[in-house]
């Protein structure tokens, strides 16, 4: 049986990795219907080498976006809105969003696929990032199965329609607002270990600042209603995770900060309900786990 899928990738300024994805792209086993690749803004050789390949895969097109904002995150939704746009005389029942930083093995959609078909109430599923550390690529910190990074989020179509895609935010986060919907919906998200991914730009080296990204996700994580012990939680986690200690510092001070100017939220009401108990429902689980492993 025919798969058929589509792809969408917002790139600004991105001639040192996106070669690397195109190659993947090519090499899949199963190839996608169609992939638009949004160059939102780009400077550099990023149009000049998404071209190149345009003219010999007539399933890439090329979207040259102007971007006068700069590299965040609303434009990046904007830019995959625009993309979406032109997949409407396109069949599809899987549509994927796909950084332009990351790479993979040409078996790795035929395998998301797979778990797809096998079960039917997944809604978002990928794979297990991996990034580059002394020389070796390791599995990300952070990874979690029961999440879905936004840089290789393959929705079903159904799924998509229902949460209309991603909302756009200033300050990002429409992966996990996108996650949050597709559960609120009754669908399941799920990150696969089995499945690697490469990413190779760093997390967080998009930002000129770390402890201005720290703070950022502080903000953020109030304005999509991360329950407060949860986030602590969080920055307990992280804080072995460079820069160590500040970091998560940073992210408490930008929580506290949007907390006292009551930073509007992006969401509803209904949202931010569902997604606290989601998130007390794991820091309960953890702390059960913890209290077995001492006792």
């Amino acid at each position: 049986m025919k798969i058929n899928y589509v792809l969408l990738t917002a790139a600004r300024n991105e001639e040192k990795y996106i070669e690397k994805l195109i190659e993947s792209i090519i090499g899949q086993n199963i190839l996608p219907n169609k992939w638009v690749i949004i160059s939102d803004g780009s400077t550099d050789k990023t149009n000049e080498i998404v071209k190149r390949y345009e003219k010999k895969y007539d399933f890439i097109n090329l979207l040259i976006k102007e971007n006068v904002s700069g590299r965040n995150f609303s434009s990046k939704v904007h830019a995959l809105q625009s993309g979406f746009n032109e997949l409407k005389d396109i069949k599809y029942d899987f549509i994927g969003n796909l950084d332009a930083d990351i790479s993979f093995e040409p078996d790795y959609f035929e395998r998301i696929f797979k778990k797809f078909n096998h079960n039917q109430k997944l809604g978002i599923a990928g794979g297990w990032i991996y990034e580059l550390k002394k020389g070796i690529y390791c599995a990300r910190f952070g990874n979690n199965v029961l999440n879905v990074p936004g840089a290789i989020q393959m929705f079903k179509r159904k799924c998509y329609e229902e949460i209309d895609g991603y909302l756009p935010s200033k300050l990002g986060g429409e992966d996990t607002i996108a996650e949050v919907m597709a559960k609120m919906n009754g669908w399941e998200v799920k990150s696969f270990t089995d499945i690697k991914v490469l990413h190779h730009r760093p997390t967080g080296t998009g930002q000129s600042n770390k402890h201005i990204a720290n703070f950022r996700f502080g903000v953020l994580s109030y304005s999509i209603g991360y329950d407060p012990f949860f986030l602590v939680a969080r920055c307990v986690s992280r804080l072995g995770v460079r820069p160590y200690v500040i970091g998560s510092l940073f992210t408490m001070i930008g929580y506290v900060f949007a907390f006292i100017r009551k930073e509007n939220r992006v969401v509803s009401d209904e949202f931010v309900k569902y997604y606290r108990n989601e998130q007390r429902q794991r820091l309960r689980k953890a702390f059960s786990k913890f209290l077995g492993f001492i006792s």
